[in-house]
């Protein structure tokens, strides 16, 4: 019997997925200086649209150069880097993946030795040196957000997700230790909030009916308080300008952090939300990333709750995983540690592998 995870999964808006894989949006080092896109990240990419990911999202692709997270970034702030998101885009989609661009920037987390510039932050943060961004300054990083977005369409991308996760800036906003402003994006679960619903109502107006928009929060760690992750991904559902939610949970099956929400997986609980429809009547589902790795997990998850698995270390190791699937139910993912050539084998070119190489346990030689 075929998996129900490959079969389509229709968003609110835009084209159906072909299947419930999402492709995560992962770092790899590979695009050039100026942030254009380079042909080893093409062809890392598209060879997972190629293996059957319903869904291809690119990494963290910064919307401005102040907010760049590491070197050999995806960029998405300048006309100059047009040609090459255009060119991934018409790749993916001509494999019937839909094309997913993630938007990012890194806040106090872009390194100085990268941006050649004091980074910025909700508040001053003594430990990381940023600076605080003024009110105009926030408005206008809302404004390059949504002109990425606009961007991204014009380069045939089929959506974008924005990137609340994993301490960079919306998530250092969404932070009540990190953010600290007396103003309107400041104090509570609503101000620290406003910018990222701004960013959605803006780019709603700006792009077409169809456009794909999701968003990426993360519930623990970096500050977040997972009862107000909660409330915020149900808040943002219910605007109806959100496609689909990605929560990343390192983690799936494990408890959480906090105490008061033991007895039940991370999973059970974030997905333990009111799964109505939009205010249109279109239902929008909720993914989950954090150590999915065999076909029982991703079945487990969305038994727990969820709409579909997020795959990211294992669309490393497998570019093809959803065709494997498909071709042998019984199909047994690899598990590291693997050789640098399994690895360039799979599309990850050599600055990939050496990035790779930092995380304990995954490269053999």
């Amino acid at each position: 019997m075929s998996s129900p995870l490959l079969s389509p999964l229709q968003l609110p808006r835009g084209r159906a997925l072909p299947n419930h894989f999402v492709l995560a949006p992962l770092t790899n080092q590979q695009s050039n200086v100026d942030g254009t896109l380079s042909d080893d990240e093409h062809r890392w990419l598209t060879m997972r649209a190629d293996g059957g990911f319903g869904l291809t999202m690119t990494c963290a692709a910064h919307v401005q150069a102040v907010g760049q997270g590491f070197p050999g970034q995806l960029g998405v702030w300048g006309d100059h880097q047009l040609p090459g998101l255009t060119r991934l885009a018409s790749d993916i989609n001509a494999t019937g993946s839909v094309s997913i661009a993630q938007l990012h920037h890194a806040g106090n987390r872009s390194p100085i030795e990268v941006i050649g510039t004091t980074p910025v932050c909700p508040s001053d943060d003594e430990e990381t040196g940023a600076r605080a961004l003024s009110t105009d300054e926030v408005q206008e990083l809302v404004a390059d957000f949504v002109a990425a977005a606009v961007r991204c369409e014009a380069a045939g991308f089929d959506g974008v997700e924005l990137h609340g996760a994993h301490g960079y800036i919306i998530c250092q906003f969404l932070s009540s230790t990190l953010n600290r402003r007396g103003d309107e994006y400041g104090g509570s679960l609503e101000n620290r909030s406003r910018l990222l619903f701004e960013m959605l109502a803006d780019i709603r107006e700006q792009c077409g009916d169809d456009f794909i928009v999701g968003v990426r929060l993360s519930p623990e760690r970096f500050g977040m308080d997972l009862a107000e992750i909660r409330t915020l991904t149900q808040q943002l559902i219910d605007t109806g300008d959100v496609d689909f939610m990605d929560l990343s949970l390192w983690d799936c099956f494990k408890e959480p952090e906090d105490e008061q929400w033991h007895g039940r997986s991370l999973v059970e609980i974030v997905c333990d939300i009111e799964r109505r429809t939009d205010p249109q009547g279109r239902r929008v589902p909720v993914g989950v990333a954090g150590k999915i790795h065999d076909p029982a997990d991703a079945e487990r998850v969305i038994a727990a709750g969820a709409d579909f698995p997020i795959l990211g270390r294992v669309a490393i190791l497998h570019h093809d995983y959803p065709q494997r699937l498909a071709s042998d139910s019984a199909f047994v993912p690899v598990r590291p540690p693997v050789s640098r050539r399994y690895l360039a084998e799979q599309g990850l070119s050599p600055a990939f592998v050496e990035y790779m190489n930092r995380w304990a346990g995954f490269i053999a030689d």
